[in-house]
């Protein structure tokens, strides 16, 4: 979390901050406790970091995964690529060293101050008074006071639950019946990737699956998601080996039975969780990141929307010139409705990656979006290109994608329609052939009549400035 002290400017970006973090600096920790899962960064995250001059930077810390690679259970591999264009690809960096190169650049700027191993234990959303707790001493408290408390402090946020006290913040939370265990595989024996690295490696088997995304050592940060019960069937390394063995043959033999014994049995798998909740601020305070919608990783928009939030929360303080009491509101009034959005949007994404990814049905409606995209790139845009490589709102994605459902399966019954009106011109009973192209027309004339309605209340919508 940090604080805006004695603003000199209407962005917080170039006010005087004071930065306070729960846990030390992992730039001088050997090992870091926490998550590990790869972060894939994408247009809304590039987009935020362009603002302030550290795309490059973080960019070059990372790889480009152009599609999703698609492991069955023979053994054989598909790629699925994320859009049709150049540029649609997302980039794979590593937790870790992604925090330690934002924090080796926010500490280079003059008006920016890290203080580490301080837990919020209390703060004052009204007057801005924060009491922390030292890390190194659990018997001292430090007190102090900022102009403005803006809380990044993740999904279990310490200002978060301070409005919960407030009256009238609504909060939810789910943790799903899911969980998740990290794995490593590692590079060949030559130093080189075990497998194709521009991918986002998948094996999907229905409830559960496999993933793993590529790092600059050559290794891959791997990731078994699976239901809690399976979980609690696998104790010992036979039943694991075994497991693997049936389950992802082509993933054990890269990973390797002693590493993946050492890796699985020893540590406990974690938990999944998303927080809706609303607003966003009280008083001084407002949150922003997984503080105000923590959501599942299925859909690799944590850390981009994350880094939106800062973007937008900029513009506005630039807007208001800096009056926090007009952008703190505003800024809920404008995000909350898409967080909520991209939070459902998540969730859907663990049911496409774990099982629609290998059914006839997924692909046959990816290749028709791709395909109706390249006819039309302004009006039809598939989900996944609204979401990860536009900036969109999140809600509008929603809407936009249940418009085409409804083109589409109303498309569908008229191609139903023809094929039982041609049959029965051609073996039945043949009256004239007037009557068809009547009910042909009147078919296709309803379809384009939806179309136009919807594409009307669509454009009406970004007229009016729906959030």
């Amino acid at each position: 979390m940090f604080s805006c002290e004695k603003r000199l400017s209407s962005g917080c970006l170039r006010a005087k901050r004071r930065e306070w973090f729960f846990n030390a600096d992992i730039r001088r920790a050997e090992k870091v406790v926490g998550k590990s899962i790869n972060l894939a960064l994408s247009h809304r995250g590039r987009t935020a970091l362009r603002a302030v001059g550290l795309e490059k930077h973080i960019v070059a810390e990372g790889i480009p995964m152009r599609a999703r690679m698609i492991h069955s259970l023979d053994e054989t591999t598909h790629p699925v690529p994320y859009g049709t264009r150049e540029d649609h690809f997302i980039i794979s960096i590593d937790r870790r060293r992604l925090n330690e190169v934002m924090l080796t650049l926010a500490e280079s700027q003059p008006n920016v101050t890290l203080h580490f191993g301080h837990k919020l234990v209390r703060c004052n959303l009204h007057t801005g008074r924060m009491l922390f707790q030292l890390s190194d001493n659990i018997n001292e408290r430090v007190e102090k006071f900022a102009d403005s408390i803006i809380g990044c402090d993740g999904a279990h946020s310490a200002v978060r639950d301070a409005m919960l006290k407030q009256a009238g913040f609504q909060y939810q939370q789910e943790y799903i019946e899911h969980g998740y265990i990290e794995l490593v595989t590692p590079p060949t024996k030559n130093g080189e990737y075990a497998m194709p690295p521009n991918y986002l490696h998948i094996w999907p088997r229905m409830t559960f699956m496999l993933i793993a995304l590529p790092n600059l050592d050559k290794s891959f940060t791997t990731t078994l998601f699976m239901p809690f019960d399976k979980f609690s069937q696998l104790r010992s390394p036979e039943t694991v080996v075994d497991f693997f063995r049936t389950t992802f043959p082509d993933a054990l033999n890269l990973i390797g039975e002693e590493s993946l014994v050492k890796d699985f049995l020893g540590t406990k798998p974690s938990s999944l969780i998303s927080v809706k909740c609303k607003p966003y601020h009280f008083g001084k305070a407002i949150i922003i990141g997984d503080a105000a919608h923590a959501m599942v990783p299925f859909y690799g928009q944590g850390m981009n929307a994350g880094f939106l939030d800062c973007l937008r929360l900029d513009e506005l303080l630039e807007e208001y010139n800096g009056n926090f009491e007009r952008v703190y509101p505003e800024f809920t009034r404008r995000m909350q409705i898409n967080s909520h959005a991209i939070i459902d949007l998540a969730m859907y994404n663990y049911i496409e990656m774990r099982y629609l990814v290998n059914t006839r049905s997924f692909l046959i409606r990816k290749k028709v979006d791709n395909f109706l995209y390249r006819l039309f790139p302004n009006t039809w845009i598939p989900l996944y290109t609204m979401v990860t490589f536009s900036l969109l709102p999140y809600s509008e994605c929603m809407k936009r994608k249940k418009w085409q459902d409804t083109v589409l399966r109303r498309g569908v019954r008229i191609g139903i329609a023809m094929v039982v009106l041609l049959a029965y011109y051609r073996f039945g009973p043949r009256p004239p052939v007037r009557m068809y192209i009547n009910a042909f027309k009147s078919a296709v004339k309803d379809w384009f009549y939806e179309l136009r309605v919807r594409r009307f209340e669509l454009n009406r919508n970004e007229l009016i400035g729906m959030p």
